[in-house]
């Protein structure tokens, strides 16, 4: 008997450390199975570029994603965070399931709304997988310990029911749904200039409490910077419906085309993000804004007469013209191919708004530094040299001549252009 109970006994401890160890090895595979690869958090990298992630929560000078940039916008000036995964600054304690919150209903780890400041308007576009793979590297970057300053926002803007209110009037939850009558690059390419890409959070107009007064990637000055984001649906601003598809390509991924340079906020864009997409992203993008129709208008713009005092008032802007510009541009605005864009027939030159024209001439117009163009030609700033009512002469008589059609510029103008932002 004492036999058979110690057989028993042994057998039983047997199938107790074998249980063990079998739970051991499905413990070691689950946590292996759940912990990022190499290739996952490089897919991660990837789609924190595309969507920029570093560009709004990085300082001018300061730690990659440690935050702290501020943007400033009529209703306040918000601060953004640091999504370094340090516990106590950052999101080191945020889980998954938090992140995902953050990006697809625009909540914080403890339930407080996000300004829409924060993109997730657009970003609740992104799928699930896309969110968790950007989550992943971002918890795989060094901690950075850095208290940011809180956002100054003042009254009403500042109040929870506003937002809370605006939240169920202008956000609409929900990812990106694809259209089935369309292909899958055309759907790859909505989806990035729709959601992780976010476009439409600059290219479209507001209305007096932030939200998109028109439609989607219409056009419109942006809240955070002193720039006109020009409408996508548009020949006559920024539309590419006309454009071949490699020439939309090489704006895209080197900020330099035949027909146009990036410049301001879109250079930033080129730069910091759009360098670094894949070929079948970047086209795919293309594929996509080619496709959007020409809604273009006659804006209601009051075009110069030619009276005696307007002729004059372009006759003193040539003559700036002259001694500053047309040693590069030509002297038809004729440009140099791939150096110095041309003047003549530029819809730059003539956009309804000519803030980005004056913005340029007062601070220099640089094209993005990218690997297709690591040494792009740029133009110095002239605000030390010209006074405003130059400016205002030479961008008049530029909107104004060889063929082109815009509205004169005065010194008001001018002021108002300098204003804030980059």
């Amino acid at each position: 008997m004492s036999h058979y109970y110690v057989s028993s006994a042994l057998c039983s401890v047997r199938k107790y450390v074998i249980g063990c160890l079998v739970l051991l090895v499905l413990f070691t595979v689950r946590v292996h199975a759940a912990s990022p690869t190499d290739q996952s958090l490089a897919e991660g990298e990837y789609l924190t570029r595309v969507g920029n992630c570093l560009g709004c929560h990085t300082a001018k000078g300061g730690i990659p994603f440690a935050g702290g940039r501020q943007l400033t916008t009529a209703f306040g000036t918000f601060v953004t965070p640091n999504i370094t995964p340090d516990k106590e600054t950052g999101i080191g304690r945020w889980t998954e399931e938090d992140f995902w919150l953050a990006m697809h209903e625009g909540k914080s780890r403890d339930g407080r709304m996000l300004y829409p400041a924060f993109p997730y308007t657009e970003f609740t576009k992104i799928t699930r997988a896309d969110a968790k793979l950007i989550f992943e590297y971002l918890q795989s970057i060094p901690a950075v310990s850095q208290v940011n300053p809180a956002h100054a926002i003042p009254f009403p803007y500042n109040s929870k029911p506003l937002l809370f209110g605006w939240r169920k009037l202008f956000f609409k939850q929900g990812i990106y749904e694809a259209d089935p009558t369309q292909s899958e690059e055309w759907n790859r390419g909505a989806y990035l200039v729709q959601g992780l890409g976010h476009c439409d959070a600059c290219h479209t107009a507001r209305n007096e409490v932030g939200a998109k007064k028109d439609a989607a990637l219409g056009g419109g000055q942006m809240m955070s910077s002193n720039w006109y984001a020009p409408s996508l649906y548009s020949r006559k601003e920024a539309g590419v419906m006309d454009w071949n598809l490699e020439d939309i390509i090489e704006l895209l991924s080197s900020g330099v085309s035949k027909h146009a340079n990036a410049s301001g906020p879109m250079a930033t864009v080129v730069q910091q993000s759009l360098q670094y997409w894949s070929p079948q992203d970047v086209r795919a993008m293309a594929v996509y804004l080619k496709s959007l129709p020409d809604k273009a208008v006659e804006a209601n713009i009051r075009y110069p007469e030619m009276s005696e005092n307007a002729k004059r008032y372009l006759a003193q802007g040539k003559k700036v013209y002259e001694k500053h510009c047309q040693d590069c541009h030509g002297e038809i605005g004729q440009g140099v191919p791939g150096i110095y864009p041309p003047l003549a027939n530029n819809r730059s030159v003539t956009l309804p708004v000519p803030l980005n024209l004056i913005r340029v001439i007062l601070n220099g117009g640089y094209p993005p530094t990218t690997y297709l163009n690591p040494q792009p030609y740029g133009m110095p700033p002239f605000q030390q040299l010209l006074r405003d009512e130059e400016i205002a002469q030479v961008i008049s008589y530029i909107r104004n001549a060889w063929g082109n059609r815009g509205g004169l510029v005065t010194i008001v103008d001018v002021d108002q252009g300098r204003g804030s932002g980059h």
